[in-house]
Order: structure tokens, then sequence, then C-alpha cells
């Protein structure tokens, strides 16, 4: 009996030391909203913007920015994930308090590579003092765990002589790293080798774009081809991104190719991450919807989130989907397809409407004359159960029926945020699940800016809708 007794401990012993040591299970695939602020997996919300992403185990780890209400340096933020959604928060892994010039200074785009020759984590980013621009300095800090506190090395321009704002690294199959970083007031953009311990610069390799004007470098290699993807320089505003090509990181680089469209669906570059898995390699644009280009700060932003396609070998094309499905474990990132329109009212002629493209939530609806604007654009998600979430183009948030009036808000799956469409003749009511009143343009007002409300349906035109391209 105490034979048995000993066999079945030493089973249940061995079994919970293979668990200890198997890790986490593999990932199922996960689906994103794109334009929105990512919270954590308690519910915060996750400041890891103008970051990057490493890989470690089977966890992605994703650095970023972190800052203070006046947009100065609070933190470099990590978090991790198997799935690249459920992301837990880990560590302030950068602080004010980590060394004296940090005190009062701007981080930005904190990236993150691992050298496997000393066993460390280190982290690159832009250093500026807190007040301007002036300083235009690279920064070093290192980890012997890739989510521990970084132990600052200081501030310098590279070779003593370069500017040095937006940056990326990049660490080839070589093993060799690479730090890229926009120079001369942002008209130049520098490719340096690192040197063995990737703590400090080697050499400049190239500066392939003199007075190209770019900034928001993210370097990636597919295949045997490096690709830069980049911004224009226009400050927190959007505009249009841009790629370059090449076979060898000291060149000849192709000349500059659009991607996207010509906000890159009101973005800016962050990093592009490779995502590898039984089924193959994918590529995912992960991008910054600055907080500051709609009134508000670097905290703020959001994140747009987009799968890269390749034509051929050297080109690189790029889509708007308002959902984004990620599987880790295949290495698959597609797209939800999704057809936007208008709601033009009968009555009027005139077009629901978000009031100033605004990005924020709690922003009544109305309407107003007809734009083809993106915040007079609205999908129709069909939930499958006979009702429908009304998503915004331009703001990714649902429409949402209150008391008083109907509002875009976070999209939660609430019965408050469902709407079922009801053929009228050549028109369709817009009825709230809620309550089953109908979207109604208040007092069949036809003046710009008058309220869209719930009201009892009841055959008004103010209450018909064509859903229009």
């Amino acid at each position: 009996m105490r034979r048995a007794y000993a066999v079945l401990l030493a089973l249940c012993l061995g079994l919970s030391a293979a668990l200890a040591t198997a890790g986490p299970a593999q990932a199922a695939a996960q689906t994103i909203t794109n334009g929105t602020r990512f919270t954590d997996t308690s519910g915060a919300a996750v400041h890891a913007h103008g970051g990057g992403v490493i890989k470690v185990g089977s966890y992605y780890y994703w650095f970023g920015e972190d800052r203070n209400a006046d947009n100065t340096f609070r933190y470099v933020d990590a978090y991790r994930s198997t799935d690249l959604k459920n992301w837990e928060f880990r560590n302030h892994v950068l602080t004010q308090s980590s060394a004296t010039e940090l005190g009062t200074a701007y981080i930005e785009r904190p990236k993150v590579v691992y050298n496997a020759s000393t066993g460390k984590f280190v982290m690159w980013m832009h250093k500026e003092n807190g007040v301007d621009y002036s300083e235009a300095r690279a920064a070093v800090a290192v980890s012997d765990t890739v989510d521990g506190n970084y132990t600052y090395q200081g501030s310098f321009q590279p070779l003593g002589q370069y500017m040095s704002r937006d940056l990326t690294t990049f660490v080839d199959t070589d093993g060799t790293a690479y730090m890229v970083s926009a120079a001369n007031e942002n008209y130049d953009l520098h490719i340096y080798r690192l040197t063995a311990d990737y703590t400090a610069i080697a050499g400049l390799v190239a500066n392939p774009w003199p007075g190209g004007h770019r900034e928001a470098p993210a370097l990636f290699k597919r295949g045997g081809v490096y690709f830069m993807l980049t911004s224009g320089a226009t400050g927190w505003s959007a505009n249009q991104q841009q790629y370059a090509t090449a076979t060898s990181l000291s060149g000849p680089w192709t000349s500059w190719t659009n991607v996207g469209d010509s906000t890159a669906y009101n973005s800016q570059t962050a990093y592009v991450l490779t995502v590898t898995g039984t089924s193959g390699t994918s590529y995912l644009y992960m991008g910054d919807r600055w907080g500051n280009s709609f009134g508000g700060t670097v905290n703020d932003s959001r994140y747009v989130w987009l799968p890269l396609s390749f034509p051929t070998s050297t080109s690189m094309s790029m889509s708007w989907y308002p959902e984004v499905t990620v599987d880790t474990t295949a290495g698959t990132i597609s797209g939800t397809s999704a057809t936007y329109n208008t709601l033009v009212a009968r009555h009027s002629g005139k077009c629901a409407d978000v009031a100033n493209q605004s990005l924020w939530q709690g922003v009544a609806i109305s309407q107003y004359t007809c734009n083809g604007g993106t915040n007079q654009k609205w999908w129709f998600k069909d939930l499958g159960t006979g009702y429908y979430e009304l998503m915004g183009r331009g703001s990714s948030l649902c429409l949402q029926e209150n008391a008083a009036d109907v509002t875009q808000e976070n999209c939660t799956g609430a019965t408050a945020q469902q709407w079922s469409v009801v053929t009228s003749g050549s028109y369709v009511n817009i009825k709230a699940r809620a309550s089953g009143e109908c979207l109604d343009v208040s007092g069949a007002s036809t003046a710009n800016s008058a309220a869209i409300i719930t009201y009892t349906c009841n055959g008004g035109t103010n209450q018909q809708w064509t859903r229009g391209t």
C-alpha cells in the first residue's frame, strides 16, 4: 500500500513539474478591433505607444511609451501575451527615477533586442530634455531579464556627431544588430551597425535617402529582402506611409513607394512584427493613432494593427480592416472585410454624422450635409442574431441608444448598441433592440447638427433612411 502511494505521489509530482515547465498552452486565434484603446488583462489601458515587440519563448513582449499628462516621460511599460490580444502588464521597466536625466525628459519609441552572446536585453530609445527637441539623442538601457528593471546607460548622439530622433532596431539572421534613426532634422535616415554587445554604435552603414524627410522607421526582412517602412514628418498628424527595399542593408535601396491610404488609416508606423507558426510567417503593421492629433495626449492614443501583404518579393500592400484576426500558433493574420454605408435621412437628405470627426466616446450623433467623410460611414456588423452593431469608420466606436440621445461609445456588445434593420418600401427603419424605438431626426428638423435620437416608431420620413455608399 505504501509503495502504491509512493508511486502515485511520484507521478503527481512529475506531472506538476511538467506543467510548471511546459509554459503556456498554444494560443487560440483572436480577433482585435482596430482604431481603439487596448486594455490589459486587469482592464487598465495599455500604454505601449511608439513601441516594439520581442518574442521570448512562447511570449510576445510589447514595450512602449507611458507618458505624463504633459507628454513628458513617465515609464517604459512592458506587457506580455501569447496571442497578441490578451496582454498582461509586467513592469514599468524604465522610470523617471532610473536616472537623473530622466527626471524631466521625452523618451520615445523604445525598442528591445536580445544579445545571445551577453545574455542581455538591450533597449534603444530616442531621448530629449522634456522641454523641446534640441538634444536629438539616442539612449540605451540594459537588463538581465526581458521584463525586469532596465539599467540606464546614458544618451548620446551617434558617433558623436549625428542627430538621432525617431528610431528602431533590427537583428539580422547572422546576429548582427542595427539601429535606424532620423538624423539632420529628420531629413536623413541613418542605418547604423551596433557593437557586438548591442549597446553602442560601431559605424554608419548607409544614408540611403538624403533629404527624404522621413521618420517613424520600421525595418524587417522577408526572405532575402529588407523592407524599410516610414512616415512623413508632419508632427502628430497622420500622413502617407512609404516603404523602400534592398537586398543589403548597405544598399542600394529603392526610392520610396506609397503604401496604404494617404494617412495610413489615420496612424503612424510604430513597428512591423513577424509572426511565425505552423502554417507559415505573417507580418503585422503596428501603428499609433496619436491622441495629440485629436485633442488628447499620448496616453489617449489608439492602436491600428493591419496585416501586410506582398504581391511580389519586393512589393508590399496594406488595406483597412475594422477587425484583424491573429493566430500566433499558425502564424496567420487576416482582416475582416467590411462594407461601409452612409445613413441618409429621407426628409432632409442629410447624413448621420459624428460632429467634427470626433474620435471621443460620448459624442452625440447628429445629421449633417453628406460629404463622404469617414465620420459619416458605418459598418453594419452582423451579430448573427438578427441585430447589428453600427461601427463608425472614422472612430471605430459603436452607436449607442441612451435615454436622451444617441452617442458613439466603445463597442461592448451591450443591448443598447444593437440595432435591427426593417425595410419600409425603398427605405429602412433602424430600430433599437433595447427600447424598440426608431432612429429619428429630432423634430423632423432639416438643419445641420439636428440631433439624432430614438423615438416611438411612427412612419415619419425623419425615421426613414437610405443606406448609401
